[in-house]
């Protein structure tokens, strides 16, 4: 048996038998409080559609199998506490997507049995497992400390005292190593923060901080340089060796990394090559004939076995697929039966020994209001930058100083430049809430994906600290705003005229806003939905009274869509009564609302505007959040 000298975990994990092994890391996991958990997984297979079956069937000679591609074919192990197990295989080969069945995040075609201490997935298994994806996906502008702090906060228990889960975060970040670093903002993107491997093992930390029994890692060591690998897998190895079981996939680990692994799981084409002890994988391909010709590293020769390419003397013609056929039907022949057996043997040992501390988990493990009020507090300190942008601020300023200008001490006889500007107050105050919105949902998907899938936080209480935390800017600027404009412009001096105006333009802000939380929520895709929001805007405005004073009868039921329309008719009404008249000539007095421009819209039904305005309010934000719901749904 080949080992390298500096590989102690799998040295130490070798001289014990497994019913030892067993004992040994029950122990060492109730030591260190960690819930002893494992997975196993039994003929797992994914599918795929590679298009609509009607279509395809529709094909002269085309079966159902030929409409569907098989990721999965038949995947067999188990991962036992203090266990680190490693998914090898080329691009392409499955290991993701069985990491992710594993995880309880794939949907679609999967069959077989994956279990957890002899259980199904449930969402107190979800609470008590870690999940690393192979992106890193941290807000870039929160320092370390304040990253790992808002997790514990969100993710511990609530029997755990505020200041306790301050201090579990910082016990993680000088476990990790990362006390150097811990006031540096993470970074990523455009934005300058910690290095790869220090935000790597930031995203370790989020998962670690709940004490798991069970972590997933997806290509943790992708893009680091082989010393800050050899950290990383050292620091997972020191984890499993606390009685966690560790799941990885990994691309090509060096020698080092490799004989640290307790487990190994060759994958090709979706089909399992060798399950088994990490020390004793390369003895068992040479028992079935396949040996390196010199001396190399095993996650070199395994990849290249898994991709069918084989220098041996005697099959040195072999083809790829033929070598691939062989080294399965090895499997087949030799583990396959062994895996089987070990599962059910496994299943029967756990059969009624759940976790104990599964019933304390099925529920939230924060309130809601606990949960709103660190959202809250985290997406003011991640958007202080944008919310509060001097180029945010000065837009709206520049603005409203030309408007100024433009409309300056318009008076009542020139009551259509009036109306002009109180249209303009409505079409500004559409375009600019709606184009500010539909970047917010789809700019947080990864992140909301991310954090609903480890059931850190009801989407109730995010969305509406989402909500609470944008609304100081939204009503502030636009306060700034009319009471810039509205004196210049020559408006009602009355204050009462001024706070009715003022008020609209906020509730127009608002309805404008849920607008664009709906189309981003819905689509999710900023080009399609900065498209669809211009096409739909400038429908309503055409259609809110003010352009078109003849509209056809087929088309004019727009105009009961249109928040504009029911906003430009309130703002009509701040400034103007029905008895109020005005200079139509030299000598001529007319009522206000004769107005041809006026007279179309109207200066009555204020309160069914009004109705018709927080309706909307209400249906845009509920679509939004209806419409959020599928992301990071479990499947």
């Amino acid at each position: 048996m080949a080992l390298c000298t500096s590989s102690i975990g799998s040295l130490k994990f070798a001289i014990y038998s497994d019913l030892q092994i067993r004992s040994l890391n029950t122990l060492k996991c109730q030591h260190n409080r960690v819930s002893c958990n494992y997975a196993q997984f039994h003929e797992v297979v994914y599918r795929i559609g590679k298009e609509k079956k009607s279509r395809c069937l529709g094909r002269l000679g085309s079966s159902e199998g030929d409409c569907e591609r098989i990721i999965l074919k038949g995947v067999t192990g188990t991962v036992l506490p203090g266990e680190m197990l490693a998914m090898l295989g080329p691009s392409g080969s499955g290991k993701t997507t069985l990491l992710t069945a594993l995880g309880g995040r794939l949907g679609g075609h999967l069959s077989g049995t994956i279990s957890y201490n002899g259980k199904p997935f449930s969402d107190a298994i979800n609470r008590s497992i870690g999940f690393v994806t192979q992106d890193d996906v941290l807000y870039p502008t929160l320092t370390v400390t304040e990253t790992l702090v808002y997790t514990a906060l969100l993710r511990l228990p609530r029997t755990i005292s505020k200041d306790d889960k301050i201090k579990h975060a910082v016990a993680v970040i000088d476990q990790l190593g990362l006390t150097k670093c811990k006031d540096s903002i993470v970074g990523g993107g455009l934005v300058r923060g910690v290095s790869g491997g220090e935000r790597k093992r930031v995203s370790i930390g989020q998962e670690i901080l709940i004490n798991p029994g069970l972590i997933f890692l997806d290509e943790p060591t992708s893009g680091l340089d082989s010393t800050t690998a050899q950290k990383i897998v050292s620091t997972l190895w020191q984890m499993a060796s606390g009685g966690r079981a560790v799941v990885m996939t990994i691309h090509q680990p060096s020698s080092r990394l490799f004989y640290m692994f307790h487990k190994i799981l060759l994958l090709s084409d979706g089909n399992p090559l060798y399950f088994g002890k990490g020390s004793d994988v390369m003895d068992y391909f040479g028992s079935i004939g396949y040996s390196p010709c010199v001396a190399m590293n095993p996650s070199d020769f395994l990849l290249d076995l898994a991709n069918g390419v084989y220098e041996g003397a005697a099959e040195e013609m072999q083809g790829q697929t033929a070598v691939k056929g062989a080294l399965l039907d090895a499997y087949k022949a030799n583990l396959a039966d062994n895996q089987t057996e070990e599962f059910y043997k496994q299943m029967n040992d756990s059969r009624g020994n759940g976790n104990a501390n599964e019933k304390m988990m099925k529920k939230w493990n924060t309130s809601w209001l606990q949960q709103f009020r660190v959202l809250l507090e985290r997406g003011i300190k991640e958007r202080r930058h944008e919310t509060f942008s001097v180029l945010r601020v000065s837009q709206v300023i520049v603005v409203a100083v030309i408007t100024g200008l433009l409309w300056w001490r318009s008076t009542v006889g020139h009551i259509q430049d009036q109306i002009g500007l109180l249209f303009f107050y409505s079409s500004f105050w559409s375009f600019y809430p709606v184009f500010q919105a539909i970047f917010t949902f789809p700019q947080e998907r990864l992140m909301l994906t991310k954090e609903r899938a480890s059931g850190m936080y009801r989407l109730s209480s995010y969305f509406m600290a989402r909500m609470a935390g944008d609304m100081p800017m939204d009503v502030v600027l636009p306060i700034v705003f009319v009471t810039m404009t509205y004196w210049m412009g020559g408006l009602n001096p009355g204050a009462a005229h001024f706070f009715y105006t003022l008020a609209v333009v906020l509730l127009c802000v608002l309805v404008a806003q849920g607008l664009g939380l709906a189309v981003g929520a819905l689509l999710m895709d900023l080009r399609s939905a900065s498209t669809f929001s211009s096409v739909l805007l400038l429908t309503f405005l055409l259609a809110s009274g003010y352009y078109v004073q003849h509209v056809p009868v087929f088309i004019s039921w727009i105009k009961y869509i249109s928040f504009n329309h029911y906003a430009y008719k309130l703002l009509l009404t701040s400034q103007y009564t029905k008895k109020q008249t005005y200079k139509c000539g030299s000598d001529s007095i007319c009522l206000v609302q004769d107005f041809a421009p006026i007279k179309l819209v109207g200066l009555d039904q204020e309160v069914t505007s009004l109705v018709a305005l927080l309706l909307m309010l209400i249906a845009y934000r509920l679509i939004a959040y209806m419409s959020l719901m599928r992301v990071g749904a479990k499947p």
